[in-house]
Order: structure tokens, then sequence, then C-alpha cells
């Protein structure tokens, strides 16, 4: 198993490989043209995010700036919106559904840490993947964690910090997120 799969596997590999590493300034490039693009270069934009995304539907939109790790791990539906600030560290895949709209700040994480400090200075992490459904609301500056499926009709609240599954029709706000109503 190379460390790609290793990683993908969501074993315990050593993030400061050189192939990882080279991946990552790959990925670092493309973001640096795409973020340093003029706003009306719909074209260029779409051409580099295309080249970076894992899938992706036929209309999305991602408002500079944009920030992800691998780029190849996140996979979006159709009529995705991403506002400012949008960062996902992709170390395991990012999946989202249809008409996922999401708000400013947004953070996404995959990529866990020991907590023993020895491991941690190694370099060493895994990585938990993340799934969005369809139809969700993500408000300006939440943080997902790794390991956290958020389903389908879902809002969640601006400033939330979720760290635990979100069932289908709810809305869910705070830190951590706790679902604060029910939708029919």
């Amino acid at each position: 198993m190379d460390i790609w799969e290793q990683m993908m596997s969501g074993e315990i590999y050593d993030a400061t490989h050189p192939e990882l590493i080279t991946r990552l300034e790959a990925t670092r490039e493309a973001i640096y043209r795409f973020n340093n693009l003029n706003p009306s270069a719909k074209e260029e934009q779409r051409a580099i995010l295309e080249s970076l995304l894992g899938s992706h539907g036929d209309y999305f939109q991602f408002n500079q700036p944009f920030r992800c790790d691998y780029g190849t791990n996140i996979h979006i539906g159709e009529f995705f919106f991403a506002n400012f600030n949008l960062t996902i560290l992709d170390e395991a895949e990012v999946r989202f559904g249809h008409h996922c709209f999401i708000g400013p700040n947004v953070s996404i994480y995959t990529a866990c840490h020991p907590l023993e400090a020895e491991p941690r200075s190694k370099g060493l992490e895994w990585a938990e993947p993340v799934a969005i459904g369809d139809n969700v609301w993500i408000g300006g500056s939440v943080t997902i964690v790794p390991g956290v499926t958020i389903g389908s009709n879902v809002v969640i609240g601006a400033g939330s910090t979720v760290t635990k599954d979100i069932p289908d029709n709810v809305v869910a706000a705070g830190n951590p997120a706790r679902i604060i109503k029910r939708l029919d």
C-alpha cells in the first residue's frame, strides 16, 4: 500500500511523506492561481477547480479565496455555492450532495492528530471522511470536524461547531452543535 492509499484508508500515515508534500505543493500552486484571478475570470476559475475537484455537478461556484489540501478528495453535487474563505482539509473524502450552500469562513476538517506529543511531533495522523447531504445550508463561520455526517434538508447555524452526526430535516446550532428545531 502506498502512502496515498494508506491515508485514504483511514490508517495512521506520515503526513510529512515526500509524495504527500509534492501533492500539497501542487494543489497550493493551483489554489494560488485560482485565488489571484480577477473575479470576472469565470472560465479560468472553473478550469482550475475542475482540475482539482474529485467530482462536481454542472453548476458550482466558489467565491475567492478558497483553500484545500488536495482537492481530489472533494466531491460536490449539482448547484453548489461556497462563499468567501471556505477551507477544506481533505485528507479523506468530503462529499456534498445537491443544492448545498456554504456561508463565509466555513472550515471542514478530515485530518486527525494523536493526543500524545511524540507521535504528533513525528507528523503521524489519520483522516476521517465528512459527508453532507442534499439541500444543506451551512451558516457562516461553521467548523465541521473529522468523521461527521450531516443529513439532507439541514441548516447549520452560523458560528456552530459540528462534532457529531446531524440527522435529516433539522436546524442545528451551537458549540457543540445540537438540534434546535425539526423541519417538516
